[in-house]
C-alpha cells in the first residue's frame, strides 16, 4: 500500500468502517484496512483518480460523522476487515484490542479461564460460580452467584459461540458508550436473565448466551431507535438470531438451550436501549484522529 492511498486514518475501527462502506456506495472503489500495526483504522483508495471527490466525501464525513445516510450504506454493503497477514497474531495488536475495551476483555479473559480449568480437571471455579436456589442465596448471602452462569459453559461450541458474540458486540458498545454503560449492561441482562431461568428451570445451566441476547436486543433496538448514532445490525443477523430462539424453543437440537435465560436478555437488551437513547444527552460520535 503506497503512502497515497491512505485517504484518511482513525484511532478507532467504527468510523473508517463507515466511511469505506459510504465510499463503495457512491461507486468509489475504498476499503477498510488496519495500519500502524493495529493502532489505527483507515481507509484506502483502491482508484486514485477518484481522490479528490473521495477526500471532499472524508471531509464531510468528519464534519457530521453520525448523519444516518452513513449507517445506511454500511447496513447496503456489510462489512469487511482487512487485516495484515503479519498483524493476525501481533502482540500490539492484541495489547491494543485489550486496552480499549477493558470490561469486555476482562469478562471474556474470565470465560475462557473457567472453562480451561474445567478441561484440565480444576473444577472448583465452576463450584464457586454456579447460581443456587434463590432460598439458598438469601439465607447464605453469595449474591455473586446471580452473575455466576455468565462465567460458566459446558462445551467448546458453547463457548466459542458466546465469547465471538459477546467479543463484537461488547466492544462496540464500550467504545461507543463507555466502559460504565458496558457494565451497566452487562449486570442488568445477567441478572435478570440468570433469575428468571433459575425460577422456571431450576439451577442447572450455565453460559454467557443470555447477556449475550441482551447485546443484541441493546444493538438491534438502538439501531431502530437512534439511527443516526451509527450503532446497529445488519437485518439477515437479527433474523437469524431471533430464528435460532425459536429453534431453541423447539427442542429438536442435541443439547438443551437456556431458552429463558436467552428470552429475558433479549428483552432487557432491549429495554437497556431504550433507557440509554432517551438518557444518552449527546449523540456518541467517532473518535476523529486524522
Amino acid at each position: 500500500m503506497s503512502e497515497s492511498s491512505l485517504l484518511v486514518a482513525f484511532s478507532k475501527e467504527r468510523p473508517a468502517r463507515l466511511l469505506a462502506d459510504y465510499l463503495q456506495s457512491q461507486g468509489i472503489n475504498a476499503q477498510y484496512i488496519v495500519v500502524s500495526e493495529g493502532t489505527r483504522h483507515g481507509v484506502e483508495l483502491l482508484e486514485y483518480q477518484h481522490w479528490q471527490n473521495a477526500k471532499n466525501i472524508a471531509d464531510e464525513f468528519i464534519a457530521n460523522p453520525t448523519a444516518l445516510k452513513y449507517q445506511e450504506a454500511a447496513w447496503q454493503t456489510g462489512n469487511t476487515v482487512t487485516l495484515p497477514a503479519s498483524s493476525w497474531f501481533s502482540v500490539d495488536v492484541i495489547f491494543n484490542a485489550l486496552r480499549q475495551s477493558p470490561f469486555t476483555s476482562l469478562v471474556l479473559v474470565i470465560c475462557l479461564l473457567t472453562y480451561t480449568l474445567a478441561l484440565i480437571g480444576i473444577s472448583s471455579p465452576y463450584e464457586w460460580l454456579r447460581i443456587l436456589p434463590l432460598p439458598t442465596l438469601i439465607d447464605n448471602h453469595q449474591w455473586w452467584r446471580l452473575l455466576g452462569p455468565a462465567f460458566i459453559h459446558f462445551s467448546t461450541l458453547h463457548i466459542v459461540f458466546n465469547v465471538l458474540w459477546w467479543w463484537m458486540l461488547g466492544k462496540q458498545i464500550e467504545q461507543t458508550f463507555g466502559l460504565s454503560s458496558l457494565v451497566l449492561l452487562f449486570l442488568f441482562t445477567a441478572i435478570t436473565s440468570n433469575v428468571a431461568q433459575l425460577i422456571i428451570d431450576g439451577p442447572n445451566f450455565g453460559g454467557l448466551s443470555g447477556v449475550v441476547y441482551g447485546l443484541v436486543g441493546c444493538v438491534w433496538w438502538l439501531g431502530w431507535l437512534k439511527p443516526n448514532w451509527g450503532i446497529g445490525f445488519p437485518k439477515p443477523i437479527i433474523i437469524f438470531l431471533l430464528l435460532w430462539l425459536v429453534v431453541g424453543f423447539a427442542d429438536i437440537l442435541p443439547m438443551h438451550m437456556a431458552n429463558t435465560a436467552h428470552t429475558t436478555g433479549l428483552i432487557s437488551g432491549c429495554l437497556f436501549a431504550l433507557i440509554l437513547s432517551r438518557f444518552q444527552l449527546k449523540n456518541p460520535s467517532p473518535d476523529k484522529d486524522i
